[in-house]
């Protein structure tokens, strides 16, 4: 079956919920809210991928630092994901939509029954106007938060994996920079942006340097394996700045922002 030209997964980190001392940016809430909504008013069918939910509970538990053991990363995720879902509510509702959550494990995605089934229900969604805001399930699945390589790498991989089973035609990974560049540039003033890569061998991924922000814990480097296996699938994907959300009203239309990376088709 071929892939529904009119539906779009946006993937939004840590760093663009959240501010400089690491609270919630509830501007960032209300205008990220504000386009997708409007994108599905202009007959976009839209799926969110959220991270976020660890940062938000350590914060609304008080710690003062960002928790290190597994039991107070579930902890936090338990509690960041109910302060997520409440602020995504709160503005989508302030735009007339309806938000449904859906949290993932691995398992879900690698039983054939379980996968085909999150495959009906986000179909069924859709179709009644509602968008989907997705999150690894933190608060029960170690392996993501303590493994080396985990499967969803900060929700990057998650993203493509979501695009990939609903049969999305676009997938946008909200950074906290601009795309893809030949070098990092917030260490290299001169750094290029590179708009459109349509093949990613090991050059590619020579140009990625390690982890991102303080605040998310996803690098360029998981973002190009999301989008790899977006393109292998003929997935267009877009890495563009998560704090400039209206961005994607140019995307929807096919204009060039960030770096383009071309599915395969």
């Amino acid at each position: 079956m071929g892939l529904y030209q009119n539906r779009m997964v946006v993937k939004v980190g840590t760093s663009t919920l959240t501010n400089e001392i690491g609270q919630s940016d509830l501007r960032a809430f209300d205008r990220l809210a504000c386009v997708l909504a409007d994108i599905q008013n202009k007959g976009y069918e839209v799926i969110l991928v959220s991270s976020g939910a660890i940062a938000l509970g350590a914060n609304k538990l008080r710690m003062k630092a960002k928790p290190a053991s597994l039991r107070l990363k579930q902890a936090s995720a338990a509690v960041g994901q109910c302060g997520i879902m409440f602020l995504y509510d709160k503005f989508f509702a302030e735009y007339d939509k309806t938000i449904a959550q859906i949290l993932l494990s691995a398992d879900d995605i690698e039983h054939e029954e379980k996968k085909e089934n999150l495959i009906n229900t986000f179909d069924s969604l859709l179709e009644m106007g509602v968008i989907p805001v997705v999150n690894e399930n933190d608060s029960v699945s170690y392996t993501e938060i303590e493994s080396e390589e985990r499967l969803f790498s900060d929700n990057d991989m998650l993203s493509a994996v979501v695009a990939v089973l609903c049969r999305a035609k676009k997938l946008v990974i909200l950074s906290d920079i601009n795309g893809f560049y030949d070098r990092d540039p917030r260490l290299h003033p001169d750094a290029r942006l590179i708009e459109s890569i349509d093949h990613i061998d090991e050059s590619v991924y020579a140009l990625a340097g390690g982890a991102g922000s303080r605040r998310g814990t996803g690098g360029m480097r998981t973002k190009l394996q999301a989008s790899s296996l977006a393109m292998d699938n003929g997935i267009d994907t877009i890495v563009a700045h998560g704090k400039h959300p209206e961005a994607l009203y140019e995307i929807a239309d096919g204009k060039a922002v960030g770096t383009l990376f071309v599915g395969k088709g």
